[in-house]
């Protein structure tokens, strides 16, 4: 499976592989350091350290590979529609609630900002509605609810917007 992220996407991972591969060195001294500092067994500072080190690489790997198997799309979507970047105020049917959410790509997810991937339940349920649409969104197998889409505030594709650290 092959994900869908745009050009933006793919240039804000090859910032943060540069910006961590010239961390490596550093990383490695203070393991080094650490280790100098005694018996292993006990030594809190090593695997701080160590740890530090392998999350540091880990990402590397990680944000290689999801460029290597990404694949890359244009932002566009229908006048009317909601699409890629929108911001979307919609009404949780059940509660009477209003919220502001952004469709992202799945790289830039983030919840608890109101940035909801496009590959989530509640991002599919979404994308292509209109204005006034009430929408279901099936959560699970058990769970659903329904939210009525109030406004859509077309977008762009934003470089501020900050890629997910998880």
């Amino acid at each position: 499976m092959h994900d869908e992220l745009t050009q933006i996407d793919i240039d804000k991972m090859k910032e943060e592989i540069a910006d961590r591969t010239a961390k490596i060195a550093g990383l490695r001294a203070a393991v080094k350091t650490a280790r100098e500092l005694g018996d292993l067994s006990e030594n809190d500072e090593y695997r701080s350290a160590k740890r530090e080190y392998n999350a540091n690489n880990s990402r590397i790997r990680y944000l290689k590979s999801m460029i290597a198997t990404a694949k890359v799309i244009e932002v566009r979507s229908n006048d009317g529609e909601v699409g890629l970047f929108d911001e979307i105020e919609i009404l949780y049917i059940d509660t009477e609630e209003k919220q502001t959410v952004r469709i992202v790509t799945t790289l830039r997810n983030d919840v608890f900002s109101g940035n909801i991937s496009k590959e989530s339940p509640f991002g599919k349920a979404l994308l292509g509605r209109r204005v006034g649409d009430t929408v279901t969104v099936k959560a699970s197998e058990k769970v659903s609810y329904q939210v009525k889409i109030l406004s859509i505030k077309k977008g762009s594709d934003d470089p501020n917007l900050p890629i997910s650290k998880y």
